[in-house]
Formats: C-alpha cells, sequence, structure tokens
C-alpha cells in the first residue's frame, strides 16, 4: 500500500457517552512508529441530503427547509434530509427525508456522491442526492420535535447567499458543490 507508513492501528476501545443522536468513543491507536495516544471519536449514524430541484415558470427553484438549530442558535435554510435509519439504505432515507420534510416525492433521485462530515472527528458519512421532477403530495410528516417552514428559493439566491445568513450549514454547502459539478445540476 503507498501510504500505509501513515495508518494507526486502533488498539482498543471504549465508549464514554451515549445520547439520542451519537455517542463518543474514546480509542487506543498506534502510530506507524508504535507510540500510543488516545483519540475521542464521535459515532453517529449516516445523514442523507437531498437537492430538490423544481423547474417553474419563472426559473429553476430549490425546494428548502427553514428550521431551528441549536448549535448556532439561530435559523438556518437549508436542503432537506436528516438521519438514515438503521437497515436504511442511502437512497431509502432520502426519499423519506424529502417526502417527510417537504410533503414532495422524488420522481427522479440522483446520488451526487458522499462525504465525510469531520473525518479528524466524526465516524458517520453523509449522502447527497439530486431530487428531481418533484410531486407535490401536500403532506409532510414532522418528527414531534420538527417545526419547519418549506420555501421555494431561487437557485441563483442560494448560489450568492450561501456563507451568510440563512445560509451558514456547512454541510449544504458541500452538497451545492456536488450540484454545481453537474453543471448546476443537469
Amino acid at each position: 500500500m503507498k501510504h500505509a507508513h501513515l495508518i494507526w492501528n486502533e488498539i482498543d476501545a471504549k465508549q464514554v457517552y451515549k445520547c439520542r443522536v451519537f455517542s463518543v468513543r474514546d480509542t487506543t491507536s498506534e502510530a506507524p512508529d508504535g507510540t500510543k495516544n488516545v483519540f475521542s471519536v464521535i459515532d453517529a449514524p449516516d445523514w442523507a441530503i437531498v437537492i430538490p430541484v423544481l423547474d417553474t415558470p419563472v426559473g429553476k427553484r430549490f425546494l428548502m427547509v427553514r428550521q431551528w438549530r441549536h448549535g448556532s442558535r439561530s435559523l438556518s435554510l437549508e436542503f432537506p434530509g436528516g438521519v438514515l435509519e438503521a437497515g436504511e439504505s442511502d437512497v431509502a432515507g432520502a426519499k423519506r427525508e424529502l417526502a417527510e420534510e417537504t410533503g414532495w416525492k422524488a420522481g427522479n433521485i440522483i446520488k451526487l456522491g458522499e462525504f465525510s462530515p469531520n473525518p479528524a472527528i466524526m465516524s458517520n458519512r453523509l449522502h447527497v442526492f439530486l431530487a428531481k421532477d418533484l410531486i407535490y403530495t401536500g403532506k409532510q410528516d414532522l418528527d414531534d420535535d420538527e417545526y419547519v417552514d418549506v420555501e421555494q428559493i431561487p437557485v441563483d439566491e442560494v448560489l450568492k447567499g450561501m456563507g451568510k445568513e440563512p445560509y451558514i450549514h456547512a454541510l449544504m454547502a458541500s452538497a451545492l458543490c456536488l450540484y454545481l459539478a453537474l453543471g448546476s445540476g443537469a
């Protein structure tokens, strides 16, 4: 292996914290030179983000959700998405999250790619999908602690606003990069 001299080997792991959405483990790992150190790792289920694109008479619009984010203590305007359920495939989770949060279903869903949200400290993956040929069902199915407004936002507005309030969610920017890599969503 070309970069074998960089690989650490996990020797031991111990869960030190667990809550509803993630757990933390301390892992003892051995460096390539034999030294050992303890690192904290956040374990969480994988997530899916869906970029729903509506073709309207006034141009392309993203279907987005506005919701409160406790970490940043602010409202955030985001692509719909969420946690994959145990045993659920990434595509099934993406379709479910889109329908639950927005009341729209994808006639066509395409996986754009995946990311490691923060590989230094997190073990999970983020799966990004493009949803096209959307069908309105009119029925959201939100979790008990979800309060979400659904909005149709012009694509240009999102592109110009990313990185400024209310477009502050870094994972949304990552998803948007995959969308742009398709030549603005093909």
